[in-house]
Order: C-alpha cells, then sequence, then structure tokens
C-alpha cells in the first residue's frame, strides 16, 4: 500500500475495530489507490478516500416477530447508506445468520464501486438481518418480513434508496416486503424494490443477471485473449441463484460446468451439470445437492468437499465471502485453470487474489464481474418510473452491454495505470474515479 494511505488505513482500523470483512474490503481498495493519488493530489487534500470509506448513515434496528407456534423471536436489521453521490442508495438485503455489521458494511461499500461501474444513476447501500429463512414456512418468512420493513420504511424510497434481494431474499420475500411498504405508506410505489415478481413491477432478466452477467464478463476477458467459452471445462460454487444463471449461460455459450456445490458439499458431473435437474432440486424442493444423485446416479457427491481441487480451465466463486482461498488459488494454477471470475462478493481472501494475480490466470473481482444483478436492479427501476415493460431480449442485450462496457472500462483504466490485464486494479480505479468526482462536485457534503 502507497504510504500515503497507511495512515488513512490505520484510521480506518481504529474506527471500526472487530469489523474484519469491512477492514479487508477497504485494504483491497485502497491498495490500488496509489497510482491515483500521485495523478490527482486534490482527492488527498480534500480526504475524498476518507469520505468514501465513512458511511452517510448506518441504521442498526430490533426485529420481533412471532412463529406459527407463538414463540417469540428477535432478531436484528442493519441498512447502511454508504454513498449517495451518483444516485439514490442501492444494494441488496441479506437475510442470514452470519449477518452482522462488519458484513453489512463491506458489501455495501463494495457496492459504491460496483454500482459505479455500471454507469447507472445509483449510489452505494446494503441490508439485511441475522434472521433465517430456511426451514420457515411461508407464514412465518411474512410475519418477519412486515416487521422488517415496520420500521425500515421509513429510511428507504424510490428517490433515497432502493433495496433488492441478496443470499436469503428472494420473490417471496420482497413481494412481503413490498406489500407491507405499500400497506404502511399508502401508496403503490413500485420503484422503491426491485427484484419484485413480474406481475407487480419487476423486470425480466433480473432472475437470470448476475449469473448470465457473470458469464457476459468472462466471455469479455476470453475474447481480450483471443479466446472464447467453447469446450470450456468450469466449476461454479454455489447452487443458488447467481450460480444455477452462471452454470445455464456456460452451457449456453458452448461450456461444461462439471462441479457445483452448496453448504453441505460438492457434486461433480463428468458429462456436465443437468441444469433442470438442479433447478428442481435448489428452487422448488429447496433441498441439500447431495439429492442431485439420486437422479444423475453416475455424479459424484463429496460431503464438504473443495470444488476448488477439480481440474478446470474457468473458475466462476458464486457462493459467500472468503471460500477461495490461498491454497485453492494455489491448487487452480497448478492445475491449469486460466479464469477466474467472482461471481459472489469477496469470495477470494486476500492470499488468493496475490497468488492469482501474480500468475498468467485472468482475475476478475466481484465489484466488476457481478455487477450485473445490480445493473439490472438499475433496468427495473427505470421501468418502473416510466411505466413500462421490456422484452427478455432487449433487457439481456443491454445487460450484455453493460457488463461489455465494464469490462473494458477495467482494461483499459488498469493499461491508463501502468497495470496492463490487472482487472481488480482496473475496477478499483475505475469506479472510485466516479465517485470522486461526483464527491468533488457537491462541495463538502
Amino acid at each position: 500500500m502507497d504510504e500515503k494511505l497507511e495512515s488513512v488505513f490505520w484510521n480506518v482500523q481504529q474506527r471500526n475495530q472487530g469489523e474484519a470483512e469491512f477492514i479487508q474490503a477497504v485494504k483491497e481498495v485502497l491498495s490500488s489507490m496509489g497510482p491515483v493519488l500521485a495523478k490527482y493530489p486534490t482527492f488527498a487534500e480534500q480526504k475524498i478516500i476518507e469520505r468514501i470509506c465513512e458511511p452517510e448513515r448506518q441504521i442498526i434496528f430490533r426485529v420481533p416477530w412471532q412463529d406459527d407456534r407463538g414463540e417469540v423471536h428477535i432478531n436484528r436489521g442493519f441498512r447502511v447508506q454508504f454513498n449517495s453521490a451518483l444516485g439514490p442508495y442501492k444494494g441488496g438485503l441479506r437475510f442470514h445468520p452470519s449477518v452482522n455489521l462488519s458484513i453489512i458494511k463491506f458489501l455495501g461499500f463494495e457496492q459504491i464501486f460496483k454500482n459505479a461501474l455500471t454507469g447507472m444513476p445509483i449510489g452505494g447501500a446494503k441490508g439485511g438481518s441475522d434472521f433465517d429463512p430456511k426451514g420457515r414456512s411461508d407464514s412465518e418468512v411474512m410475519r418477519f418480513c412486515q416487521s422488517f420493513m415496520t420500521e425500515l420504511y421509513r429510511h428507504i424510497g424510490e428517490y433515497t434508496d432502493v433495496p433488492a434481494g441478496d443470499i436469503g431474499v428472494g420473490k417471496r420475500e420482497v413481494g412481503y416486503l413490498f406489500g407491507q411498504y405499500k400497506r404502511i405508506c399508502n401508496r403503490y410505489e413500485s420503484g422503491v424494490l426491485t427484484g419484485k415478481g413480474l406481475h407487480y413491477g419487476g423486470a425480466l432478466v433480473r432472475t437470470e443477471a448476475t449469473g448470465y452477467g457473470l458469464v457476459y464478463f468472462v466471455q469479455e476477458m476470453l475474447a481480450a485473449r483471443s479466446d472464447s467459452l467453447q469446450g470450456k471445462t468450469c466449476v461454479v460454487s454455489g447452487a443458488g441463484n447467481v450460480a444455477i444463471y452462471a452454470i445455464e449461460k456456460v452451457t449456453e455459450l458452448g461450456g461444461r460446468v462439471v462441479a457445483c456445490s452448496d453448504s453441505t458439499g460438492v457434486i461433480y458431473d463428468q458429462e456436465g451439470i443437468d441444469l433442470p435437474t438442479l433447478k428442481k432440486i435448489k428452487e422448488v424442493d429447496r433441498m441439500p445437492i447431495e439429492k442431485y444423485c439420486e437422479t444423475r446416479k453416475h455424479a459424484k457427491y463429496q460431503r464438504k468437499g473443495n470444488i476448488w481441487q477439480i481440474e478446470c480451465d474457468v473458475a466462476l466463486p458464486c457462493a459467500t465471502q472468503n471460500e477461495l482461498t490461498g491454497k485453492d488459488a494455489a491448487s487452480l494454477i497448478q492445475n491449469g485453470c486460466i479464469v477466474v471470475a467472482e461471481g459472489a462478493n469477496m469470495p477470494t481472501t486476500p492470499q488468493g487474489i496475490e497468488l492469482l494475480l501474480g500468475s498468467k490466470v485472468g482475475y476478475a473481482p466481484g465489484k466488476a464481474a457481478n455487477a450485473g444483478g445490480v445493473a439490472t436492479s438499475a433496468l427495473e427501476m427505470q421501468q418502473n418510473a416510466s411505466r413500462d415493460a421490456w422484452s427478455f431480449e432487449y433487457t439481456d442485450r443491454k445487460l450484455a452491454l453493460i457488463m461489455k462496457d465494464i469490462h473494458d472500462r477495467c482494461l483499459e483504466t488498469a493499461d491508463e495505470f501502468g497495470a496492463p490485464g490487472n482487472y481488480a486494479l482496473g475496477a478499483n480505479i475505475a469506479g472510485f474515479m466516479g465517485v470522486a468526482d461526483a464527491i468533488q462536485s457537491m462541495g463538502l457534503i
């Protein structure tokens, strides 16, 4: 890290003690900022970096709710509105037992740069709760969502803050949240949430967007190497929304995904993952991925297995933060992997990133590669604002163009700042520059 930034980082650590994930995210971005301060010293004078590292607003609240047996539960809700220099706050809600302030802040911080890279007028935020929807009835999830929105509603709005889904928050949860917002506010403000059902303001491609966008980005990375996905062997961690639609798009573009995973273990299918089977297990039956082998008898399942030890050309981490370690990165490099692109948020540890950047592997950080989800959320906002509905094909084309533009900006920025092919540095600087210019233009706020 540039010595001018060491004191900035030290202050961030002191102000946010115990928030390991947030500090990790800040360090990763600040490590790229040395060349920027050398070229634009006014950013240091005006403390632009310090202002970006401090959230504009942090909201923590109690969420009381009652289960089907009448037992009362108390969860904690969060919304961190990090930066609105480019537009209303935009970022998902995550319902998972691991959720705490550090995780929400790291996700919100990453969201600032991700949203800036899309070129859309949206700021960065994130929210959620330590509530676990797994194993809960629809009625229990509804009661929790209604209690959560009863507090959150006063902090959001289509011109203020527009949440979406994330881990544990799908169309069911968004529907309950939107219904409660409409009930409390007495207005049909469809642009206040994205990821809605198609029959009440949702957008086509939103479900597929993060996974599709990830693969469009990989396609551009390979094209820059005069290569393509055709015939490539891929592995995709996770078996949720992002992973499923990444698998779908890889297959459509001629690649073959041989492995995916969930929190219980890894499945390996040499013939290629059968998508209808996977979708039924995870989207309809909501069962562990082990059930895949009951239908595909030749497939192999390894409980708590390591997907990164499987030989592949392309690796797509699409599960959760810090899932791909330095040891995993070394395995991928040794086994001949040529591209690692992040479908999850910060899934690669600092040691893993260091090894990948020091190798010939093309490494794309999540703030660039998985920006398709929030980009399509912004497209949903556009359709809500104009009371319009676009076709799947039209929206998909726009998504592909946005991902190509993000790829090209990352590559061009990396070249400009003396690090050709370094998508991590290119994404950090390109995202930062858009936000920094806007902050400067607005004065000391």
